[in-house]
C-alpha cells in the first residue's frame, strides 16, 4: 500500500473526522458516508514561503511534470511523488484579458479576464482533475477507470487510458444527454461506453454501484484526489495576474467538483500566508440546472462550519421526485439536478463569500457569442460564467472596477451543434435545437451572406458588408 508522510485523506464532516491513508481508494467516508478531503501536514510538506517561487519552473519546463500546469504546483498538491505524477501536459492554459466581454458585462476596461481551460488536451478543465486521479490510481495499482459523464469527463479518462495505456476507461452517459463533440472522443479514444436509460443523476447512481461491486477505480469529483488537479486552475489565474488576487472568480456551477477545489485552495493558500486576501466566489447554474441556486439562495442552505441544515437538501430532493423534474438545459455540461459536490461547494461558498446565480439559456448564448467575437470559442455551459457577471453586475453586486476572472471550462467544438444554430441555422433547426431551451433570438449571430456563384455579385456581397 502506498503511504505518504506529508498526506491523508480526511472526512469533511466535523462531527466525524475520521482519516484515512493516501494509498485507500474512497469516494465516501466508510464511517459516515460524507465527502472526503486530500489534507496535508504542512510542516512536513515545507511548501514555498512565496507564491512566485513557481516562476523558476518555466525554465525547467523540458521536465514534463514541470511543464505540467498541475504538477509544476507539486509542492502545493503533494500527495504523491512529483517523480510518480501522470501528465500528457495538462494545464497550459491561457488568462486572457477581454476588453469586450467586459464592456459586454459592464465592467471597466482592463478588469475581466478569461481563463480558457479549452486548451487542455481533452479540450476541458476536466484534464487538471484528470491528472490527478489518475496519478493516484497508478500509485495503487488500479486496472479499470471508470465515469458518469455528460461528455468532458468521459472524454477526459478516455483520453488519459488511451495516451498512458496504465487503465482501461469504462464510461457512463444518459440517453440523449451528451453532446457529440464529447461522445466522439470516448468513443474514438477506445472506451466502454455504456448508455443508460436516464439522465447524468441516474448513470452517477449506477456508476458508483459498478466501481463498489467491480472494484473498479472511480474519477468523477467525488473522487478527492481529482479536486487536487482542479486546485491548480486558481493557481495559473494567481499567476496570471502576477500573484495577486482577482476580486471575483465566476464558475459554472454543475457537479460543483470546480467551486469546491476553487474554495479549498484559496483555503490552503491562506493558511499557508500566500495570499492575504480571498476572491469573493459566484457560482453560476442554468436556469434549467438550478440546484444549487435554489437551495442557496431561496432556502438559505449554508455550510455553517459543517454544522448547516442538510433537511432542506433532503427535503428539495423530495420536492424534485415527487414532480419528476430532471434537468434541461443546452449547456449539457451543467446539466446536473443533484451535484455531487454540494456539500463542498457549501464550504467554498462561505471560505469566499460567495453568491449563487442563475441565468437562462437565452443568456448563455448571448454570452457564449460575445466570448466567441473575441476568438475564444467556448462550449455553451463555459458561457455561463460571463452571463452571470453580466447579471451580478446589473445587480450592483460586482463593481465596474472590480477585477474578475471567468472560468471557460470547455472549446468551442464540445458542442459545435448550438453554435451552428445560434449563427446559421434555418428557422427550423434554430427551433428544433434552441428553441426547445427557452431561446428565442440570436442577439449577435453571424450569420453567412449567401450568394451566387457569381464573382461579381461575391465581391458586392463583401463590400457591402465591409
Amino acid at each position: 500500500m502506498v503511504r505518504s508522510e506529508v498526506a491523508y485523506q480526511k472526512c469533511i464532516s466535523p462531527a466525524c473526522g475520521a482519516t484515512y491513508d493516501v494509498g485507500e481508494a474512497h469516494v465516501a467516508c466508510t464511517k459516515c458516508g460524507d465527502l472526503l478531503d486530500v489534507r496535508y501536514d504542512w510542516d512536513r510538506a515545507a511548501p514555498p514561503d512565496d507564491l512566485r517561487y513557481f516562476e523558476q519552473m518555466w525554465s525547467q519546463r523540458s521536465d514534463p511534470t514541470r511543464f505540467s500546469g498541475v504538477w509544476r504546483f507539486h509542492e502545493l498538491l503533494p500527495f504523491a511523488r512529483r517523480e510518480d505524477a501522470v501528465t500528457i501536459g495538462e494545464g497550459q492554459t491561457l488568462l486572457q484579458q477581454a476588453d469586450e466581454v467586459a464592456r459586454y458585462a459592464g465592467l471597466n476596461p482592463g478588469r475581466l479576464f478569461l481563463q480558457y481551460e479549452g486548451m487542455n488536451p481533452s479540450g476541458s478543465f476536466k484534464d487538471n482533475g484528470m491528472s490527478g486521479a489518475f496519478t493516484h490510481a497508478r500509485s495503487i495499482g488500479a486496472k479499470q477507470a471508470a465515469c458518469a459523464s455528460t461528455g468532458n469527463t468521459s472524454a477526459s479518462l478516455a483520453m488519459y487510458c488511451s495516451v498512458t495505456q496504465l487503465m482501461k476507461a469504462i464510461i457512463f452517459i444518459g440517453s440523449g444527454k451528451i453532446a457529440y463533440g464529447k461522445l466522439s472522443q470516448g468513443l474514438d479514444y477506445g472506451a466502454l461506453t455504456v448508455q443508460i436509460e436516464g439522465d447524468f443523476d441516474d448513470a452517477m447512481v449506477r456508476v458508483k454501484e459498478v466501481c463498489r461491486d467491480l472494484g473498479i477505480y472511480l474519477v468523477n469529483s467525488v473522487n478527492p484526489f481529482r479536486l487536487e488537479g482542479q486546485k491548480t486552475i486558481m493557481f495559473r489565474v494567481l499567476e496570471g495576474l502576477g500573484w495577486e488576487p482577482p476580486d471575483w472568480i465566476v464558475v459554472p456551477g454543475g457537479n460543483l467538483g470546480n467551486s469546491s477545489a476553487f474554495g479549498k485552495a484559496f483555503s490552503e493558500l491562506a493558511e499557508l500566508g500566500l495570499i492575504e486576501r480571498i476572491p469573493r466566489l459566484a457560482v453560476i447554474n442554468a436556469a434549467g440546472a438550478d440546484t444549487l441556486y435554489q437551495l442557496y439562495e431561496t432556502r438559505g442552505v449554508r455550510w455553517q462550519g459543517g454544522h448547516g441544515d442538510m433537511n432542506l437538501v433532503t427535503e428539495y430532493y423530495r420536492e424534485m421526485d415527487e414532480q419528476a423534474k430532471k434537468a434541461s438545459t443546452l449547456a449539457s455540461a451543467i446539466e446536473i439536478n443533484r451535484p455531487v459536490n454540494l456539500r463542498k461547494c457549501l464550504r467554498a461558498l462561505e471560505v469566499c463569500n460567495g453568491v449563487v446565480r442563475q441565468v437562462s439559456d437565452q443568456d448563455i448564448m448571448d454570452a457564449k457569442a460575445k466570448v466567441g467575437a473575441g476568438g475564444i470559442g467556448c462550449e455553451p455551459a463555459s458561457a455561463a460564467s460571463v452571463a452571470g457577471t453580466k447579471l451580478l453586475r446589473d445587480e450592483g453586486i460586482i463593481g465596474a472596477d472590480d477585477r474578475v476572472a471567468c472560468i471557460l471550462t470547455g472549446h468551442l467544438l464540445k458542442d459545435p451543434t448550438a453554435t451552428v444554430a445560434y449563427h446559421a441555422a434555418d428557422q427550423e433547426q434554430f427551433d428544433r435545437v434552441l428553441g426547445s431551451r427557452g431561446v428565442r433570438r440570436a442577439s449577435f449571430a453571424n450569420r453567412p451572406v449567401l450568394v451566387p456563384n457569381n464573382l461579381d455579385e461575391i465581391i458586392k456581397a463583401i463590400k457591402l458588408h465591409n
